[in-house]
């Protein structure tokens, strides 16, 4: 990890919802949870991928969050990711999403590791 990596970071991107993200379970054509949880992990992703050494790649330890309100499929997400704290290779973010209607829909916790992905495939 670069050393400019630091609490106070935040990262904030624009997705549109679609069928494939759609909460099957029901017949409204509504965002799922899961994929709700999927773009704030990815948003945490992109966040870090700059301030990671070569070779280096982040996966995620832990998931805290909560569905706040119903988004239709095809409104617009905006998640927000935020660095909180850093602890050797472990890396806790507070991770938001608001609909296009500005409705806060999602909030919580997320940790990653960053990881070696040769070492950690090899077990």
């Amino acid at each position: 990890m670069k050393t400019d990596i630091k609490p106070g970071l935040t990262h904030t991107q624009i997705y549109e919802t679609t069928a494939q993200m759609r909460a099957t379970q029901l017949t409204a054509d509504v965002f799922s949870t899961p994929a709700m949880i999927g773009l704030m992990e990815g948003t945490c992703v992109r966040l870090t991928a700059p301030y990671l050494d070569d070779g280096e790649n982040t996966v995620g330890m832990h998931v805290d969050v909560y569905h706040l309100a119903p988004t239709k499929i095809g409104q617009s997400v905006t998640v927000t990711a935020e660095i909180l704290e850093i602890e050797g290779n472990k890396i806790g973010y507070a991770v938001s999403a608001i609909n296009d209607a500005g409705v806060k829909i999602g909030e919580g916790k997320h940790r990653r590791a960053v990881i070696l992905p040769k070492q950690f495939a090899d077990g």
